[in-house]
């Protein structure tokens, strides 16, 4: 299920950069960084079920200012 959403959300960022770079519109970029940041969110998640914590703390890091600066952009 996390596999799946993980997929989903990275279609979504990986479209909305494209459109960000085909048209030079950059509107829509705090909705690609709070996708980012769930994405990474995700990431992190699965990190610490296979117990790799150092990992999982550093893209969970990662994860929170990515949504702190997706948030502070609205």
């Amino acid at each position: 299920m996390l596999k799946i959403v993980g997929v989903m959300l990275s279609v979504i960022v990986i479209a909305f950069g494209c459109y960000a770079l085909i048209t030079e519109n950059f509107e829509f970029m705090p909705h690609m960084l709070f996708f980012l940041g769930v994405l990474l969110m995700g990431l992190g998640v699965r990190e610490l079920k296979v117990k790799r914590t150092t990992n999982a703390v550093v893209t969970i890091l990662g994860s929170a200012f990515i949504l702190f600066v997706a948030i502070y952009t609205f």
